[in-house]
């Protein structure tokens, strides 16, 4: 199975330079930023967020070679997990964990989100907040916009970076992320933080990138409103019969956990499922491997996230190896 990291975190120094044969067509970035700019006082957005943002910029060449050369792993799902949940950041789920219990608890009472899975998607987003990224956001997605590869979906997340800046949620110059426009300790693109970015200290600003309260917050909106149901976990990992159909497998597919016991699946260890109604999928991460999990909704809320069964299936992992 192929992983492509889009918006991998990447602590880089932005090197500015002119390419003047980025875009596709024969517009020079000066006449496209000034269109992009009366477009944007149009809009609402204020001269002064203009100013302090769009002023003396211009495309950064290493984006577009991050762009253009992303990197395309082929990773087996064990090796996934050992790059992804390895033992330093369980350990320091950890700590993280039991040093933030209370305010993590007060979230999780708010959003009903158990704050395990806060934590762990803490730690593989931004290893806890240590990798959020190099780039000043608003250059990326102008660079990006600008390219033509894909301008429409970067122009429109340029639009949302420029009135996050214009509610006065962060300064330009610290809003800072992936090279592809990711944002704070989340990671949220632009219009994820309009949508569930939440400011949980009541300070007037949404500060995913320095308060965790606003980041636990924010992520527990966001996997609130995706569907996630506090009463059950994420899923497990399960133990198909011999000769168990493939084809019964995937989210397309769902059953009672009784169902799936009267097929023959089973706890890793051997032992019988639980015993409670609750609809369940079976998934291989892998299409080649043999390691299978019986997820739940909260699993497809995490789904909503990030598109991946890897990255969902390493954060209920994590989430329970943070507790265990």
């Amino acid at each position: 199975m192929k992983i492509k990291f889009l918006a991998f975190p990447l602590s880089l120094v932005a090197i500015f330079v002119a390419l003047p044969a980025l875009c596709q067509t024969n517009v020079t970035f000066s006449e496209w930023l000034l269109e992009l700019r009366n477009e944007a006082l149009e809009s609402g957005i204020s001269q002064q967020t203009l100013e302090s943002s769009l002023t003396n910029i211009s495309p950064i060449a290493r984006i577009i070679e991050l762009d253009r050369k992303q990197p395309e792993f082929t990773l087996t799902f064990q090796e996934y997990l050992d790059r992804i949940v390895s033992r330093s950041r369980v350990n320091q789920g950890k700590i993280n964990f039991s040093n933030n219990i209370d305010l993590l608890t007060t979230v999780s009472k708010k959003f009903n989100v158990q704050p395990r899975f806060l934590v762990a998607l803490w730690g593989i987003e931004t290893n806890y907040g240590q990798n959020t990224g190099g780039f000043p956001v608003v250059v990326s997605l102008a660079t990006l916009a600008y390219d033509g590869r894909r301008s429409k979906y970067f122009r429109k997340e340029l639009f949302n970076a420029l009135r996050i800046l214009e509610e006065g949620h962060i300064e330009p110059s610290k809003m800072m992320g992936s090279w592809a426009g990711a944002m704070g300790q989340n990671q949220f693109m632009p219009s994820s933080f309009i949508n569930y970015a939440y400011d949980y200290n009541k300070d007037g600003k949404k500060d995913i990138w320095n308060s965790k309260a606003d980041i636990f917050a924010s992520a527990a909106n966001y996997l609130s409103r995706s569907g996630w149901k506090s009463d059950i976990t994420w899923g497990r990992e399960v133990k198909a019969p011999k000769g168990f159909n493939k084809d019964m497998s995937g989210l397309k597919v769902i059953k009672t956990i009784n169902q799936w016991q009267a097929l023959g699946i089973r706890k890793i260890d051997g032992s019988n499922l639980p015993a409670r109604n609750i609809k369940a999928s079976i998934v291989y991460p892998s299409k080649n491997g043999n390691r299978c999990f019986m997820v739940y909704d909260n699993y497809r809320a995490l789904l909503r996230w990030n598109r991946s069964n890897y990255f969902a299936t390493a954060v209920g992992i994590l989430s329970d190896m943070i507790v265990n």
